[in-house]
């Protein structure tokens, strides 16, 4: 069993690899920390929706990928922190995504949460992840 260094950055792997081969739907180990991103691309329309499951005694998440007219609504879907570098924004610099048609992913000292929520809560953190 290989050891997953980065456990966000696989998920997004298996979301960016589900849309390239069309799928509907992706399993990811489950977490906490997953389920509050998928939460967050959700509520931003990123995502169809997810579901916490239970397959072999171990807990998965199935998220629904999203299409519109055919094409992944994720056109991209980036690691920023990583493991081995961590990075950091405060809540001034946090970068807008595509001139703010995009979405950056904190994780925050009150929790994970949108660029916008962050911007409107004056609170910077580790950007996890660009999406647009």
């Amino acid at each position: 069993n290989m050891t997953i260094t980065d456990p966000i950055g696989d998920m997004f792997t298996r979301i960016r690899n589900g849309q390239m081969r069309s799928l509907n739907r992706v399993d990811v180990p489950a977490s906490k920390f997953r389920s509050q991103i998928l939460e967050i691309l959700k509520s931003e329309g990123y995502i169809t929706n997810f579901k916490l499951d239970t397959k072999d005694n171990s807990k998965i998440l199935k998220v629904d990928l999203k299409y519109f007219e055919g094409s992944p609504v994720i056109k991209e879907i980036k690691r920023i922190s990583k493991p081995g570098r961590r990075v950091y924004s405060r809540a001034n610099s946090i970068p807008k995504i595509q001139n703010g048609l995009g979405l950056a992913i904190l994780s925050t000292s009150r929790g994970v949460m949108s660029d916008t929520d962050a911007r409107k809560n004056n609170i910077g953190g580790e950007i996890i992840c660009k999406v647009f």
